[in-house]
């Protein structure tokens, strides 16, 4: 069995947990988690559960059925309900997407700089990740003429719109460039749209847009701000439909029946949700305005998500110390590039700013004098 690389953002976050105890005053913005609680209609409807309802192994048709309707009025596509599977977040329907559509030794191309447990998940699976250098020209995403620049082609491949770390976003030209690839080479699309709802340029595209036949992963632990509540879905094309049924059954039985009941009501709280998309906004400004002030002027385009990812190598060529450093002095907590891209990730961090606006101005008035007298390390 593979063994997966370490998430070094977790050794960071023990590292702000143990400060925190021992005093200073931390601003978590090295995990991709919003800093607010679920909607306040959630909150309500799992109370009135745990009052009526024992609960048990379920899976909620409502839910499934909501779920449908969201795709079809964000992305004009019909989805049968029963291609929705719910999950204990986004990670297991990651798990459930790899595993009933590919076989051990398969290749998976993805994209680098990107989410760490793309490659670490692929590989625990016996799959084989091929990362493929994503920069500035493409802006940190894959395009069409790299997967048809493949050879041999892979099996699968792995998309993120808006991408994690970059916050950058595919648009519908691109998307419907990849799925034309991809139709044409045999090769199968995951879409991980986890960051949907998060956008400051417009509108994201679903890949069932362009692909019926892709494997759509998403969550409530981002657009909905319920990370904790561990709930999220899988859409299954119709032929992997069982087998993703199957893997689910054996592997996690069901998503946990409270999260359904209060997702479900947090469909309806669009009012709360946009808010933090606004505050988020918010974040985004304040720190692009800052960013030079710290001397980093090579970032990627932060299109959606929560994240600003920016290159620290005229700094240092150790972002996982640099963060350490930068933690230990400051007690503001970043994440360190290395996690995204094994490659060059050592000169580059990624900021989150999902955490709220006094945050955010409380961390810049620390970053500003900090970085000023930083030198090459």
């Amino acid at each position: 069995m593979a063994t997966p690389d370490p998430f070094r953002a977790i050794e960071i976050s023990r590292l702000a947990h143990r400060l925190k105890a021992e005093g200073t005053r931390v601003i978590h913005m090295e995990f991709g988690q919003p800093s607010t609680g679920a909607p306040a209609s959630a909150i309500t409807a799992a109370h009135q559960v745990l009052d009526a309802d024992a609960m048990g192994y379920w899976e909620s048709s409502p839910l499934c059925a909501a779920l449908a309707e969201r795709y079809r009025r964000l992305h004009g596509v019909e989805i049968e309900p029963g291609r929705i599977i719910l999950t204990c977040g986004a990670s297991p329907a990651l798990v459930l997407a790899l595993s009933s559509a590919f076989q051990p030794g398969d290749r998976i191309a993805m994209a680098r700089p990107g989410y760490v447990a793309y490659r670490g998940t692929v590989t625990a699976l016996n799959m084989v990740p091929v990362e493929l250098a994503c920069g500035p020209a493409t802006r940190y995403q894959l395009t069409a003429a790299m997967i048809e620049a493949m050879d041999p082609a892979p099996a699968g491949l792995i998309i993120a719109s808006p991408a994690n770390p970059t916050g950058t976003i595919i648009g519908a030209e691109g998307l419907a460039a990849i799925a034309a690839v991809c139709k044409a080479r045999g090769i199968r699309i995951v879409s991980d749209e986890i960051y949907h709802g998060l956008s400051y340029v417009g509108p994201t595209h679903s890949m069932l847009e362009f692909d019926p036949d892709a494997l759509i992963i998403n969550s409530f632990s981002k657009y909905f701000s319920m990370a904790g509540w561990r709930l999220g879905w899988l859409v299954a094309p119709t032929d992997l439909r069982e087998a993703a049924r199957a893997y689910v059954g054996n592997l996690f039985l069901t998503a946990p029946s409270l999260s359904q009941h209060a997702g479900l009501a947090a469909m309806d709280d669009i009012a709360e949700l946009e808010g933090h998309v606004a505050t988020y906004a918010r974040n985004r400004e304040l720190l692009l305005d800052a960013l030079p002030r710290l001397g980093l002027t090579a970032i990627a385009p932060p299109d959606g998500a929560f994240y600003i990812w920016a290159d620290i190598g005229h700094l240092t060529q150790d972002s996982m110390g640099f963060c350490k450093r930068l933690l230990t002095e400051t007690g503001v907590a970043t994440a360190p590039g290395v996690d995204f891209d094994p490659v060059d990730g050592h000169r580059f961090i990624r900021f989150s700013f999902a955490v709220s606006t006094a945050e955010i101005a409380e961390a810049i008035e620390r970053l500003v004098p900090w970085f000023a007298p930083q030198t090459v390390s």
